[in-house]
């Protein structure tokens, strides 16, 4: 690509970015078509797609296979996320529980205190994920730990926890794997709920602190089961 080119999808990019600012719509809202983008702003299609794939990777918008583009859940946030980063490890994958071991337990406490209605419906909301297996492409339009994040009212808080996961995306995928126990996961969510819901700090500390202990001790287990 020419260095005319990558600058006119990127000027693209932007004025993509803006429609989805000035049409209001969130993250699962559909974009339109890749010909319409390309009529609109009177490019190709192909510079319209480059433009896209610049969004897709920090997960402003993204793709769909057989039903289109849509806003992607990476589009208010600003901590961004390297795109090209290497494959996981199981190495990577302990560390991405033991950096939301540290983080996510004082933010659940934190929840608790703030305890804002709407914040407690959504994180209600999001405990029911655990039942539910990811459809193809499709991901829950709201994580239940982002929401537990947000509950904080602290929205760089959100941000921090929706990064973590989005750039450790692999390692996620992972830890279903390894901890793949829905019905346990629900219960724990709901316990957590339950406590935010109460105002208890204290407890909703220690069980999201217990239910990632869980999920660490699960993925060490399994690593010494695979040496041995």
């Amino acid at each position: 690509m020419s260095r005319a080119e990558s600058s006119l999808s990127e000027r693209l990019a932007d004025d993509i970015v803006e429609i989805i600012r000035t049409e209001q719509l969130s993250p699962g809202d559909a974009l339109a078509s890749s010909r319409d983008l390309a009529r609109r702003f009177e490019v190709t299609t192909p510079t319209v797609r480059e433009a896209l794939r610049r969004l897709e990777a920090t997960g402003v918008v993204e793709f769909r296979h057989g039903s289109g583009t849509y806003v992607g859940p990476g589009f208010d946030r600003t901590l961004l996320v390297n795109p090209h980063l290497p494959l996981g490890s199981r190495d990577s994958v302990l560390e991405l529980v033991e950096a939301r071991l540290v983080v996510e337990p004082a933010i659940a406490a934190a929840a608790a205190r703030t305890r804002a209605d709407a914040a407690l419906r959504q994180l209600e909301a999001a405990a029911t994920n655990a039942l539910h297996p990811p459809d193809g492409d499709v991901r829950p339009a709201v994580h239940f730990h982002v929401a537990l994040a947000a509950a904080s009212g602290n929205a760089l808080l959100r941000e921090t926890v929706e990064a973590l996961l989005h750039v450790r995306a692999r390692e996620q995928i992972e830890i279903r794997h390894r901890y793949d126990d829905r019905e346990r996961d629900h219960a724990e969510h709901v316990q957590i709920f339950t406590a935010v819901r109460d105002g208890d700090d204290e407890a909703a500390e220690r069980l999201v602190r217990e239910h990632l202990t869980s999920i660490r001790d699960a993925i060490v287990s399994d690593e010494s089961a695979a040496r041995g």
